[in-house]
């Protein structure tokens, strides 16, 4: 009499699209990474397709998953690159995140072989991305709300943004899924634990990160920082990041007279001793997905200023409301709030339980686990 064995169910191919900017790790990158290092090896075999010339975080990536690098510096330019790869590895699904790359899957979905589930990944607030940097601003309107729809589902970061590609898009809510971006709460303490202080003289010593452009508003930011610095004096303001206003913001604080007050140190590949042993962090932001960087600076018990700009701040802030917000693009407000906070003492103990609480909706297993039923 034989005894059969259990057949081992077949691996899911999925292939992962993301944009790899020059210098530095963007949202969308890292959390992609995040996925790709908890996914179960045993059920998912996965693939990391590469658009541009960043491989700063490529290091994070696992060594089970096979990265291919698209050979298309912009993401305009990597149809023919998606097309080639989907036809070779024949994935059961294929997901992409940020409008660009987004737009260029759906465009290639005719070309591919089978029929692999599309799935979009939304990371900033569309109505606001739309009004504030995509031109010729009704272009970009039509292709999100006749392209989109095409996919089999659409990721949105957080509840508004459901809302918001129903309302101004008119996009099916049926397309529609909202999943939190992973924290990786435990990596972040491991990386920041046992650190001593990177700063050096008195302080306070704030600290801001994220790539240099416009989105950001590190211009913003100096002005700011410029006021606050006429009530506090020994403050210091690092800048951890790169991009392509990284001159013309140097320059800027040169300007200011805060060239021997504020830091510029580039790319980091860890940089919560920074967040940890800071006073304060500061987003400054003119729009927003949903800043990983606030909630990963939660779970370092650093307080923070935000400004409430269009995005996920607020929804975060409701469950953490010792996130102080100030209107977006206003240096006035910000100088007050960074001021205020300042003058305070630093504790952390009754805030960090109301973090901890907050923190629960973004448990990276939970996440990861709401990504493998949808793959």
């Amino acid at each position: 009499m034989s005894i059969s064995t259990p057949s081992i169910p077949e691996r899911k191919r999925i292939l992962f699209l993301v944009p790899a900017f020059a210098g530095g790790v963007g949202g969308a990158e890292r959390v992609i990474t995040t996925l790709l290092r908890h996914l179960d090896p045993s059920r998912f075999e996965c693939h990391l397709g590469v658009v541009g010339t960043g491989n700063s975080f490529l290091e994070g990536v696992p060594g089970s998953v096979m990265v291919h690098h698209l050979g298309a510096a912009r993401m305009r330019y990597a149809m023919p690159g998606i097309v080639k790869l989907a036809r070779r590895l024949k994935p059961q699904t294929i997901l992409s995140t940020v409008v660009y790359l987004n737009v260029v899957l759906i465009m290639a979905k005719p070309f591919f072989s089978g029929r692999p589930r599309i799935l979009l990944r939304e990371a900033v607030l569309p109505s606001a991305y739309i009004a504030q940097v995509l031109r010729p601003t009704r272009l970009w309107k039509w292709l999100y709300s006749h392209l989109y729809p095409r996919a089999d589902q659409i990721i949105c970061l957080f509840d508004g943004m459901v809302n918001d590609m129903v309302e101004h898009l008119g996009i099916p809510r049926g397309k529609l899924v909202r999943i939190y971006n992973p924290v990786d709460i435990e990596m972040v303490r491991r990386q920041a634990e046992g650190t001593e202080s990177p700063y050096t003289g008195p302080g306070p010593n704030l600290v801001a990160m994220g790539r240099l452009q416009h989105q950001k508003a590190y211009d913003v930011l100096l002005h700011a920082f410029a006021g606050v610095r006429k009530s506090v004096p020994g403050a210091r303001l690092t800048i951890l990041g790169e991009g392509p206003l990284e001159q013309q913001l140097k320059e800027q604080a040169v300007s200011l007279g805060l060239d021997n007050a504020v830091s510029f140190l580039g790319f980091q590949a860890n940089p919560w001793p920074y967040v940890k042993h800071a006073d304060l962090f500061v987003l400054a932001s003119r729009y927003e997905g949903l800043p990983n960087a606030v909630l990963e600076v939660l779970a370092l018990g650093t307080p923070v200023v935000a400004t409430d700009c269009p995005g996920g701040i607020r929804e975060i802030q409701k469950s953490a409301p010792q996130i102080a917000l100030v209107p977006p693009d206003n240096p006035g407000a910000l100088t007050e709030a960074i001021v205020s906070i300042l003058s305070r003492p630093k504790e952390t103990c009754g805030k960090q339980t109301e973090a901890e609480e907050c923190l629960r909706r973004f448990d990276t297993q939970q996440i990861v686990d709401e990504y493998a039923r949808l793959l």
